[in-house]
């Protein structure tokens, strides 16, 4: 599979809120930071984290804009849109900053502000 099925295959599992199939994609020692959120370390933490994330939300679609390749280190942008538990959507430029380790993420970083997913009560 190419690099970009490979990334495309991520974000679909991300988009299908497939905590199980999300984690494959990770080393056993990940570290994932998410916005501002603190970062948080292994891989059962990560899908707890993530999971929790998933549960909070009915749904997200990503746009991948573009994908960019370094040793060891995958780059892409693009746009989410945020389906909320009220049915309203949010749409939100990101960019990813995945580094590998054995072709498994090792440090996933979402540069993203969802400062306005949750709007205040």
């Amino acid at each position: 599979m190419s690099r970009e099925e490979w990334i495309r295959e991520l974000f679909s599992s991300i988009d299908k809120l497939d905590i199980k199939k999300f984690t494959s994609f990770l080393t056993e020692d990940v570290t994932f930071r998410l916005g501002n959120a603190e970062a948080v370390s292994g891989k059962g933490t990560v899908e707890a984290m993530v999971g929790g994330f998933f549960g909070s939300i009915n749904g997200m679609r990503h746009e991948i804009f573009e994908i960019w390749e370094h040793p060891n280190t995958i780059i892409c942008h693009g746009n989410v849109t945020y389906i909320r538990k009220d049915s309203s959507e949010l749409s939100v430029p990101f960019a990813n900053i995945l580094k590998l380790e054995n072709d498994l993420i090792k440090e996933y970083l979402v540069y993203i502000d969802i400062s306005q997913l949750f709007p205040a009560a």
